[in-house]
């Protein structure tokens, strides 16, 4: 099967400030569930709310840093740095820094709502 992806589909992110997300490849743009593929452009000050997905989330960062909690630490992911996340473990992520933060995400199996398991 070849598909070829013109335009990405426009989601709302999760979050305190509106976060842009461009999704590629995932069950809205494509159909597909085996993974998800989408540009994200965070704004300075976004944070969004904690989380233990059942995916792993593969994360390049293109500008900018992204923070990344876990239970155990703070880690700092700066352009042309990635991180991998994985399924059920609790994680937070944000774009503190001036600037924000521009990253492309992929997750296997693919994003959705029941499976990112958000903090109430």
């Amino acid at each position: 099967m070849i598909q070829h992806i013109k335009t990405p589909a426009m989601i709302m992110g999760a979050g305190n400030k509106e976060k842009k997300i461009e999704e590629f490849f995932g069950r809205i743009n494509s159909n597909t569930s085996e993974v998800s593929i989408a540009r994200m452009t965070s704004p300075e000050g976004w944070i969004e709310p904690g989380q233990t997905p059942e995916f792993n989330e593969y994360t390049l960062v293109l500008k900018g840093t992204l923070k990344i909690q876990t239970r155990e630490e703070e880690i700092l992911v700066t352009e042309g740095q990635a991180i991998l996340t994985g399924s059920g473990e609790w994680v937070q992520y944000s774009s503190p820094f001036a600037g924000g933060a521009e990253y492309v995400a992929i997750c296997l199996p693919a994003f959705a709502m029941d499976l990112v398991r958000r903090d109430e």
